[in-house]
């Protein structure tokens, strides 16, 4: 029987995988800027997982951080796309 931690590795590594073909062949700049967000929330789900595996607070403390750079870095990037529709 596999580890599930394990499995959820590679759930969430087969999200980033469909994330980067969002990435690479999105039509526009909001679809691609969507799919560097999506890969950020792996990233940071993939980070807890790792903390649990490994028996390490710090790594939790180090996704919190990264997530809510990673939020600022969305909000940053999505005020500077021009309007779309107006």
């Amino acid at each position: 029987m596999m580890n599930p931690f394990i499995i959820g590795i590679g759930g969430i590594l087969f999200g980033v995988f469909l994330a980067i073909l969002r990435l690479v062949i999105g039509p526009d700049t909001p679809n691609r800027v969507v799919a560097v967000d999506t890969i950020n929330t792996y990233v940071v789900a993939l980070m807890v997982l790792l903390a649990a595996v490994f028996d390490r607070a710090i790594y939790v403390d180090i996704a919190i951080v990264y997530a809510l750079l990673s939020y600022l870095a969305t909000l940053l990037i999505s005020r500077s796309l021009p309007e779309v529709g107006k």
